[in-house]
């Protein structure tokens, strides 16, 4: 009787150290994929940062290359007001010079939105942000453009 019990300890001490080793088998395997897995998530995340940075950047630069654009149609167009202006003084006719005081009003708001295009290129505002100011300092310049026309 006291073989039967002790054959049962060794076996009960047997299965509890299979037990154990099964267990931190688990807990080691179950480890080491949590660390793969963190280091796949931050990857991916940085990977995503880093290429949207690279987006941002390449769209910023034609945004500069717009607003450079733009600065020259504004210099032409700026150009053919100061060429225009000493002639429509010249003339006594009242009509006239409020045209193109009001074209010159025009003008100097072109102005004005594309100095805000190059503030928001500067300051680093998003892209889409600088995209609507793009468009609002075109739209102006066209403005002035046909108000010059009219003269």
């Amino acid at each position: 009787m006291s073989y039967t019990i002790i054959l049962k300890v060794i076996i009960m001490k047997k299965s509890r150290l299979n037990l154990f080793k099964s267990t931190s088998m688990l807990i080691s395997v179950l480890g080491v994929l949590m660390i793969v897995s963190s280091i796949i998530v931050v990857s991916y995340i940085g990977f995503n940062i880093i290429s949207s940075g690279i987006t941002t950047e390449v769209s910023s630069g034609s945004q500069y290359d717009e607003l450079a654009t733009l600065k020259s149609n504004y210099r032409d167009l700026e150009a053919k007001f100061n060429m225009t202006k000493p002639g429509i003084v010249a003339t006594n006719n009242k009509e006239k010079q409020q045209q193109f005081i009001d074209a010159e009003l025009e003008l100097i708001r072109a102005k004005s939105a594309i100095d805000d295009v190059e503030s928001a290129l500067k300051s680093g505002k998003s892209v889409n942000e600088v995209g609507t100011r793009i468009k609002i300092a075109k739209e102006k310049l066209v403005t002035a453009s046909q108000a010059y026309n009219k003269l």
